[in-house]
């Protein structure tokens, strides 16, 4: 879970409208009627239509507020349609979405916390989802396989990491900690469509909402690395909260195959786990402790470039410029990143306190440098 906080790819952050009016040129998302504009301050979300057209719908959101905010399409029961994070202040993004018949809520979150301020829409029409590419269908059908793989092969090496911290055992605890990870980064935004469960076990101390107690609320991956590194020891408190965070991670198992997901989904979470890298795996901030980001980084870019492969047909087809790009930007971080590890079969990556600031300024270079490219790839996918 990502707390508030200015991105590290701000050229991305302005990636934006071009103009609304772009949104209705080639390589446009939807017609003007489909065009929602989402204009977020620090105590207003405005949206410029409350009824559009079921299909695809672009969110044309300008943050006019001095807090960093993001902006959520939610279902009724509050699961994620699509979400864009970290919009800096003054700065504009367009989001594409695919969009069913029926209520939804547009949120915007100044701060990026609490509940937010919500404005109730409704998409109109028939109750299909846009026409698409058979060739989406089978991308989608694809990565939910590879959504629930993930997930089935991350629970028994995360139940290794909670018998060593149930047992005590200090240093096969920090040891097995980061791979039970990696499943989890490579498809974080799967779970945090769901609302509830991200928080529960991803959330970092400093994101936790207002009001929250660390020593009661606090849960999950991020609560034991700071008892593994930080405070060396293992009490009655972190093993049950291993105990907590296993159940919390088969909830999530169980609830994959439910999850929505659309061709824009996959594009836009791609899009996600670059921000993700951007503003806790290059700061250095998500794995504070454990100083283990570098294998987090790396199975963001995993999770991203699954995404981007099973879209990649037809994006070829509609913007062949656009995946010669990708394919470029995605090897070059690909093999920097292998500059920090042993072997390219390995996750044992080098402990992100000692790569330097040059080094971490040209990781984050090469973030912003495919970032940017694959802020366009939802828009390219449905391109008729």
């Amino acid at each position: 879970m990502r707390p508030a906080r200015l991105p590290a790819v701000a050229a991305t952050a302005v990636a934006a409208l071009a103009a609304v009016t772009g949104c209705t040129e080639k390589g446009s998302t939807a017609g003007s009627d489909q065009v929602v504009r989402v204009t977020s301050t620090d105590d207003k979300c405005e949206v410029s239509k409350k009824e559009f057209p079921a299909g695809h719908i672009a969110l044309a959101v300008e943050n006019k507020g001095s807090k960093v905010t993001e902006v959520y399409v939610l279902f009724p029961d509050d699961r994620i349609v699509t979400e864009r994070e970290n919009i800096g202040p003054g700065t504009r993004q367009t989001v594409t979405a695919e969009v069913k018949a029926g209520d939804y809520t547009i949120v915007c979150k100044p701060g990026m916390k609490g509940d937010g301020i919500r404005q109730s829409v409704k998409a109109t029409g028939g109750g299909s989802a846009a026409q698409r590419d058979p060739r989406l269908d089978k991308a989608v059908a694809a990565y939910r396989e590879y959504a629930q793989q993930q997930a089935d092969e991350t629970l028994p090496l995360a139940e290794k990491f909670a018998a060593a911290v149930t047992s005590g055992d200090v240093e096969a605890a920090k040891k097995a900690y980061a791979p039970s990870r990696l499943g989890w980064e490579r498809t974080e935004p799967v779970a945090e469509s769901f609302g509830d469960i991200d928080p529960k076990v991803d959330v970092r101390e400093d994101g936790l909402e207002d009001g929250q107690d660390p020593a009661a609320d606090w849960t999950g991956w991020h609560r034991l690395e700071k008892s593994l590194w930080k405070d060396k020891k293992i009490g009655d408190r972190e093993k049950e909260l291993a105990g907590l965070l296993i159940k919390d991670l088969k909830d999530w198992q169980n609830r994959v195959g439910k999850a929505e997901i659309t061709p824009t989904s996959m594009a836009n979470g791609a899009k996600e786990l670059l921000d993700e890298v951007a503003t806790g795996k290059v700061t250095g901030e998500e794995e504070r402790y454990s100083h283990t980001d570098l294998v987090d980084f790396k199975a963001n870019v995993e999770g991203a470039q699954k995404a981007y492969e099973l879209l990649k047909p037809v994006a070829r087809a509609n913007e062949p410029a656009l995946v010669t790009e990708l394919d470029k930007q995605f090897a070059a971080l690909n093999g920097l990143l292998d500059t920090y590890r042993a072997d390219k079969e390995s996750y044992e990556f080098t402990s992100y306190d000692k790569v330097g600031d040059a080094d971490r300024k040209q990781l984050s270079d090469g973030v912003n440098a495919l970032a940017e490219p694959l802020s366009k790839l939802a828009a390219a996918v449905v391109v008729k």
